[in-house]
Formats: structure tokens, C-alpha cells, sequence
């Protein structure tokens, strides 16, 4: 089933004491990828957290398909989209197989559970994260990178449609980000919409979706990379001298700075 999520002027302060963002107004469909960019600090997970209804923006909307989140319960808006946060502090000694299992939670009835189906869901999410040969182990005892794959693993297995993914491949070595980053494209191909919040310039190219930029100056950036990414913005983003080159052999361009 399609989805859309639309940001209306959304901002966001704690306690109503500095604001942390506001006016930012973007849209993300199905089969749609945005990343989003910005220095340490400036809100990203924040903003995030508010399009998983895990904090209330102080001004504006955010409408799944058309309708406020505001009116719809939590149950609902788990039904559509999954969140991944960059940090999962495991609690109980669940397999990794019962652990994926429990993004079913919002189908199932208050004292209902998981069945055979929901099983194989959460082993074809396992298989996808090509991370099977985890399912019996205890998700507190695996690695910090295992975790994070297993935690999209989850958020697959939930069924929701929009998938929002705060910095999913910090804890991966390269390899996985890469893996990480061809499932992203891959579940995009498939009618997913992907949210995620990155620190790599370099990941935004090598998706080729949007982009939503929060710069030093608060201000905020949307639209298709080759419109939003220049090298202007990228140098004064992270304070440093950033070059975007388009490099023979891989035919596309690379975000590096020249020098140290």
C-alpha cells in the first residue's frame, strides 16, 4: 500500500526554552529515499523522533496519508512506519529470531501471540539482512554493528511501509555499510520510503534520492542531491574544504576534501 508522510512547518524546542529547529516542510512517498544531513547537535534525530511520534513537535503538522499523526494512535502509526534508532541498549535475553519477532507487536491483539507466519516473516527479514546464522543467538550478546543490522531486520519484519533510520551504518564496518546502504536501495525498489539520517556526504550520493540538509544557520535545505548538494554548502556544513568529483571508471561523483 503507498504511503506518504508530509512535514508542515515543523519545529521542535525543549521545554519551550531554545528552539532547537522550526519551518522545516518536506514530503517522503513510497519508493522515495531521503537523507538527511547536518552538523553534530543541530536536530537531526530529533526530528527524526517527532516523524516517529516519539516526541511532539511545539509548532506545525505531520500528515500520513493526509491525516494528522496527532489523531492517530500509536498502534496506527506503528503500522506504517518502523524507526531504527542509531542506539539499542537490550533489556532481555530474547534469540535473535524473538527479537525481530516482536516488530509484529502492531498487528497483533493486547494479549495475543506471534504466529507461525510472523515467524517466517521475521526469518525472510533475517535472510534479507543476510544475518540467518544470528537467529539463535541472545541479541545482548552479539556486536554492537550485528545489532544495528538486526534492528532493521526488525523493522522490516514490522510491515510498516516507511522506514526511518537514524545513522544505520555508524556502528558497520565498510563492508556492512555498504550492504546496508544496497538494502536501502533495494527496499526503495520494492515501495518502501527510507528516511535516514547519515554524517556521510559520500552515502547521499551513492543513494542518489533527496536530500533535507539542517545547516549551521538553522536554515534548511530539500530536494533532489544534485540540486542541494554544491560544494559551498557541503565546506561550510562541516567547517572544512569539501570537493565534489566525478571519478573515471565508476562513473559518478564522490564527496572528499582534498587535504588535510
Amino acid at each position: 500500500m503507498p504511503v506518504q508522510m508530509r512535514l508542515e512547518d515543523i519545529g521542535f524546542s525543549y521545554n519551550g526554552t531554545r528552539q532547537i529547529f522550526s519551518d522545516i516542510s518536506f514530503e517522503v512517498n513510497s519508493g522515495e529515499i531521503v537523507c538527511l544531513l547536518g552538523p553534530n547537535g543541530i536536530g537531526k534525530t530529533t526530528l527524526l523522533t517527532c516523524m516517529a511520534k516519539l516526541r511532539e513537535p511545539n509548532q506545525g503538522r505531520i500528515l500520513i496519508n493526509g491525516e494528522d499523526m496527532n489523531g492517530l494512535s500509536t498502534k496506527d502509526v506503528a503500522r506504517v512506519i518502523g524507526y531504527v534508532p542509531q542506539t539499542l541498549m537490550p533489556s532481555f535475553d530474547f534469540t535473535v529470531l524473538d527479537y525481530v519477532v516482536t516488530g509484529s507487536a502492531p498487528w497483533l491483539g493486547i494479549f495475543e501471540k506471534p504466529k507461525a507466519e510472523h515467524y517466517d516473516r521475521a526469518e525472510q527479514a533475517l535472510i534479507q539482512m543476510e544475518i540467518d546464522h544470528l537467529r539463535d543467538k541472545a541479541y545482548t550478546r552479539i556486536s554492537t554493528g550485528e545489532l544495528q543490522q538486526v534492528s532493521i531486520a526488525r523493522a522490516i519484519a514490522q510491515q510498516s511501509r516507511l522506514i526511518l533510520m537514524d545513522e544505520p551504518t555508524a556502528h558497520l564496518d565498510h563492508g556492512n555499510q555498504i550492504k546496508v546502504l544496497r538494502l536501502v536501495k533495494n527496499l526503495a525498489a520494492e515501495g518502501y520510503g527510507i528516511v535516514l539520517t547519515t554524517h556521510n556526504p559520500d552515502q547521499v550520493l551513492l543513494l542518489e534520492g533527496l536530500v533535507a540538509v539542517i545547516d549551521r544557520q538553522a536554515q534548511f535545505h530539500f530536494g533532489d542531491w544534485q540540486d542541494i548538494l554544491t560544494e559551498k554548502l557541503l565546506s561550510d556544513l562541516y567547517g572544512v574544504e569539501m570537493r565534489l568529483i566525478k571519478v573515471d571508471g565508476i562513473e559518478r561523483k564522490v564527496c572528499v576534501a582534498p587535504k588535510l
